[in-house]
């Protein structure tokens, strides 16, 4: 019989829905039901494209004996991390304190006060290498709940009194300044593989925020190492097994630190991140492996992730069945070379096998290898082997429509489309930005974080949300010349300004009305996303710079000084952030583009604007004196000829007309009309 879970619209929670396991939502009811029983709360916490995740399920939450004794003695409850980013992030802070590490599944234990007492991530269902079984786990923390009541509460209440004394004070501090963004590469410099690329060593993760800050250094500044950082990391990655080399796309990680092996789930805002830096790389070099890469990755995003609505799903599971039928992981992706042979012919599966290192030994497991590019290309190749792996039976995809990581999308397509001359791209950021204001944006302007088939969830945006959406509007507005996309950006940023900021220019990621959790939760370094706090930061810096606004601009150097604080300290956590204090140190500079109606000359310099290297840099395009942006307004023709207006603070040089005097003035390339 199904539990509580199957009227849920999250992916993760429906899979769940048919466990044995007495599962609840997170809900108040859930703590008082724990309450009213007197027993403990089991939360566990995961996601859909997690593979250990599945693996938990299957050993453990599937298992008949470990469901009654679990469901007799506590009450479980089961969230979706991506739809509950705050009560993840609570626990997870309490995780890593007391272990040292973290992980998902997350499994930790509560009292009917939310408070925790007993951590861990995954449990096996047999005790092995030192670490007990999951029944172990059950019925250690059982006995403890009844035998030693007074010592669980004092843990409980122990941990709760550090979580919430750990509120940061970084914010109104200064902004950060040449010395810091020194500070800020010189640590990278440190940390970079020169072998390989990248940072630090294995599990090795895509560092895009890190990239976007070293591209807007370089064209801020020159430094040439910055530069040479970006260039071997996304060669490395571009050529290795994290890399998709048939359909494009990112996987999540690199198990080891030469990028050959990933872990094979596919994330939305791993390739929404990755497809903008692989864009604004080849906007420095002209690099033809950034185009490829970019243009593989957005068609990627098209193809396998936009949703029936219009927005882009989640993720795709790591795991699928391999030919004998199990369910294993990266059985998508993996080549025997008997299997490229088979595909493609003897001649041409050899070819194929030396083309992407495919071995008889394997690279990954049971002689299978990941595909990668060391060498020269060949298109046709790729596209016959793409053509055979769509046979295959594919990863199941996560449909949940995540409103921050479709903010990224948003940006992410809308450069690309500009850049590669691929109105298509365009087209679908703008559907994917109706999406959000149709199905995510109430009446109050107020954001919803996930939605499923058109239908809102009753999940609260989360900081991320409303900055990663403003990004994704601000961005839209630029390329389109579409002021009604900047009108909503400042919707949301104002509601960022009015619910998530605290003293001194502190942000915290939820809303000072939402749902009470034992610890507000506030984190400005970077994990797999831009944080929401440095995110805030650089939507409000740029919708600043749009419309002139104080408030704005005030609001987004305050946040920046825990930038100041940890940028030199800790620069591969605050990548964003550091990208967006280059912004701030160049201006960022104002780009008015007025010229009439389907002007050729006019799309010329519109095209030149967007292709800018200038850090931060925004764009307005449109009619002369046009309402659709501040920036537009008293910019008029130049001798009746479109012009070019480049500013800082409203400031502006004298105009142009001319797309070679443009690119002279904000970086990066001419387009002739």
């Amino acid at each position: 019989m199904p539990n509580r879970l199957a009227n849920e619209t999250s992916p993760y929670l429906l899979q769940h829905a048919d466990n044995p396991v007495d599962w609840w939502p997170w809900s108040p009811e859930a703590f008082e039901e724990a309450r009213r029983r007197d027993v403990p709360v089991l939360l566990s916490v995961g996601y859909s494209s997690c593979h250990w995740c599945h693996v938990m399920a299957h050993e453990s939450f599937e298992d008949e004996a470990v469901a009654e004794y679990l469901n007799e003695r506590f009450v479980a409850v089961k969230v979706d991390r991506e739809e509950r980013p705050d009560v993840d992030a609570v626990y997870m802070e309490a995780v890593q304190a007391a272990t040292g590490q973290g992980g998902w599944p997350m499994t930790v234990f509560l009292t009917a006060d939310g408070e925790p007492f007993y951590f861990g991530t995954y449990f096996p269902p047999e005790a092995r290498h030192g670490m007990p079984s999951f029944r172990q786990v059950l019925e250690g923390v059982a006995g403890a709940w009844a035998e030693r009541r007074e010592e669980v509460g004092e843990v409980a209440g122990r941990i709760t009194r550090d979580l919430a004394g750990r509120a940061l004070a970084h914010g109104g501090e200064g902004v950060p300044g040449e010395d810091e963004l020194a500070a800020a590469l010189l640590g990278l410099t440190r940390e970079y593989d020169e072998r390989y690329g990248g940072f630090g060593g294995a599990p090795k993760f895509p560092p895009a925020m890190v990239l976007e800050f070293l591209l807007r250094h370089h064209a801020r500044t020159g430094a040439r190492g910055a530069l040479d950082m970006v260039d071997g990391t996304c060669e490395a990655m571009a050529r290795g097994g994290l890399y998709d080399q048939l359909g494009g796309g990112f996987a999540r990680y690199s198990v080891d630190r030469e990028w050959i092996v990933p872990h094979f789930e596919k994330m939305l805002y791993d390739n929404a991140l990755l497809c903008r830096v692989y864009a604004h790389w080849w906007r420095a070099t002209g690099s033809p492996i950034a185009r490829r890469v970019a243009l593989e990755t957005a068609d990627f995003l098209v193809r396998e992730l936009r949703t029936a609505e219009g927005g882009f799903a989640s993720a795709l599971d790591a795991d699928s069945h391999d030919p004998a039928g199990r369910h294993a992981e990266g059985a998508f992706y993996v080549w025997t070379p008997d299997q490229l042979v088979e595909a493609l012919g003897e001649e041409d599966g050899r070819r194929a096998a030396e083309l992407f290192g495919v071995t008889e030994d394997g690279t990954f497991e049971e002689g299978s290898s990941v595909l990668r590019l060391p060498g020269e290309d060949d298109p046709g190749l790729r596209a016959r082997l793409l053509a055979a792996r769509a046979e295959r039976h594919r990863p199941e995809r996560d449909d949940k429509v995540v409103a921050a990581w479709n903010g990224l999308a948003i940006a992410a397509l809308a450069e690309t489309g500009a850049f590669f001359d691929r109105p298509d791209l365009v087209e679908r950021a703008t559907e994917a930005a109706d999406l959000l204001v149709r199905v995510h944006l109430d009446d109050g302007a107020r954001l919803t974080r996930t939605s499923k088939d058109g239908v809102a969830s009753a999940n609260a945006g989360v900081l991320e949300d409303y900055a990663d959406v403003a990004e994704g509007f601000v961005t839209l507005a630029g390329v389109t010349g579409e002021g009604v996309w900047l009108d909503f950006a400042g919707v949301l940023l104002d509601l960022v300004i009015d619910r998530f900021t605290g003293e001194n220019g502190t942000l915290f990621d939820t809303a000072h009305d939402a749902e009470p959790l034992i610890r507000r939760p506030q984190d400005p370094t970077d994990n797999a996303t831009p944080s929401g706090w440095t995110a805030a930061a650089g939507a409000l810096l740029s919708y600043a710079a749009h419309t002139g606004s104080e408030l704005h601009r005030t609001a987004a150097e305050r946040a920046l000084g825990v930038v100041k604080a940890l940028g030199p300290r800790a620069p591969r956590f605050i990548g964003w952030g550091l990208a967006a204090a280059e912004a701030l140190l160049d201006g960022p500079r104002e780009i008015a583009v007025v010229g009439l109606a389907g002007d050729p000359a006019a799309r010329a310099l519109h095209r030149t604007a967007l292709l800018a290297t200038a850090p931060g840099a925004v764009v307005a395009a449109g009619e002369p004196d046009g309402e659709e942006f501040p920036l537009l307004r008293n910019r008029p023709l130049v001798d009746g000829a479109a012009a070019a207006y480049v500013c800082r603070g409203f400031t502006c040089r004298m105009p142009v007309t001319d797309p070679a005097a443009l690119a002279e003035q904000v970086g990066g390339a001419a387009t002739e009309a």
